[in-house]
């Protein structure tokens, strides 16, 4: 039997709250919705999303936080404290419920009702994860730095009034977190296939904090972590091996990736410096990209710099910052190191995936000027139309995973939490060690 033969209506607390409960069999877990202002229970986005849950294992709890009564006062919608409140009652009657009581619990917010699921998680106890869509966590006010539960902010990208708020709202957060742009999805994530990807990456949320990894996972995902993702590449990269081959990591998520490539073939590994240039209050997209080097090299993407035509101050604005953060990861990663010298040598260019691999093409054209003998790419997982637009740039591309339809990296990972500056120094240090020793005395 599904979740969706198990839904039922149920009256949620002492305010007697309108709700939809779905009790999947074996759920791992059970997600609490808040709707936005001016929504529901029968909220037919959070209803898709919901029915995405319960397939992959999860009880779901759609309800209305106000009465009708209250509903009537539209400064309710905007109460914050108030919808917080009614959340967190929805949580106490759930583990009040024999066959909920014992399951994880998570909150589930869109618009307003993203706010409210932060301060009742910062309020709460045993909250153990918070999913944001198209939100507004800044609403949340101080109760940001309170939240302990890991959450994840999904915004799209075509939304920008909202966009720079819920990058505030993520500086603010100091518990395990992510923010995820949608490309091309306004507020209401309309467009085709990009509610598809809220379902998705909140799937994948879920599912590393509440229990165990969710029954779908082995379907949905393909790698446990970067770790296992380089240990898989590896094999197709073994004929490399007896050229003495030079392994240059995009970080910082390509470095541990590239780090288990580089063990296996006894390559020495270094990073090449790379940074997107965002379009003017849209980051994710890219207008091109700055790859380091002894002359650092702007690529832009002449489409779409035509069309948003930023302008050519914001441009030299844009690229001046983008270099200084080169020159701080230059200096804390390389350490005083000189970069590795790749002409005449097969250099291979390692990521953990490619979206729309603007970066990459950045790097591996600039790559192409130091003269390599051959010319590698690398990746776990990318779509196919980004490797046939890539194609010309490299010698060779080995790519393990092509997803179609194709949503997001991190969605072929069970674990795609940040890699640190920290990690990625130390896998650095660990292969210079591993390539002193290689070479003997």
């Amino acid at each position: 039997m599904t979740g969706e033969d198990q839904l039922s209506e149920a009256s949620i607390g002492q305010h007697r709250l309108a709700g939809i409960l779905g009790v999947p069999n074996n759920a791992t877990g059970i997600v609490i919705f808040a709707h936005g202002s001016g929504s529901g229970r029968m909220s037919p986005r959070n209803n898709q999303v919901a029915a995405g849950l319960r397939q992959a294992g999860l009880a779901t709890l759609l309800l209305d936080l106000l009465t009708v009564e209250e509903e009537r006062d539209r400064r309710n919608v905007f109460n914050i404290s108030l919808l917080a409140s009614r959340l967190a009652e929805a949580a106490e009657w759930s583990r009040n419920q024999p066959e909920l009581g014992s399951l994880p619990l998570g909150y589930f917010g869109a618009s307003t009702g993203a706010a409210a699921a932060l301060v009742a998680a910062a309020e709460g106890q045993n909250v153990a994860a918070v999913v944001s869509r198209g939100g507004r966590p800044d609403l949340a006010g101080e109760a940001l730095q309170a939240v302990s539960a890991p959450t994840l902010l999904i915004v799209g990208g075509a939304d920008r009034p909202v966009i720079p708020l819920n990058q505030s709202a993520f500086e603010q957060l100091s518990c395990e977190k992510d923010l995820v742009i949608v490309p091309g999805a306004s507020h209401l994530f309309e467009e085709p296939g990009t509610l598809e990807q809220v379902m998705q990456h909140a799937k994948r949320w879920f599912g590393r904090f509440l229990s165990s990894p969710l029954q779908s996972a082995p379907d949905d995902t393909v790698f446990a972590d970067r770790r296992e993702a380089g240990q898989r590449l590896a094999p197709l990269l073994m004929k490399y091996k007896d050229q003495h081959p030079v392994i240059l990591a995009l970080p910082r998520g390509g470095v541990p990736v590239a780090f288990e490539v580089a063990q296996a073939l006894n390559a020495p590994l270094d990073v090449a410096l790379v940074r997107k240039i965002g379009a003017p209050g849209h980051k994710e997209l890219g207008l091109g990209a700055v790859v380091d080097g002894d002359h650092a090299q702007v690529v832009l993407n002449d489409e779409i710099v035509r069309i948003v035509q930023p302008g050519k101050a914001y441009l030299e604005a844009e690229t001046s910052r983008q270099l200084a953060e080169i020159e701080r990861r230059r200096n804390l990663y390389r350490d005083g190191e000189p970069p590795l010298d790749v002409a005449g040598r097969t250099a291979i260019v390692v990521d953990d995936g490619i979206a729309t691999g603007g970066t990459v093409k950045a790097v591996l054209k600039a790559l192409a000027k130091a003269k390599p003998s051959r010319l590698v790419l690398a990746v776990p997982v990318a779509p196919k139309e980004s490797l046939a637009d890539l194609n010309s740039d490299a010698d060779e591309i080995i790519c393990l995973v092509t997803p179609d339809p194709f949503y997001a990296v991190g969605l072929n990972y069970r674990d795609f939490g940040q890699t640190s500056d920290q990690e990625v120094v130390e896998l650095l240090r660990r292969s210079r060690v591993s390539s002193h020793l290689h070479e003997g005395p």
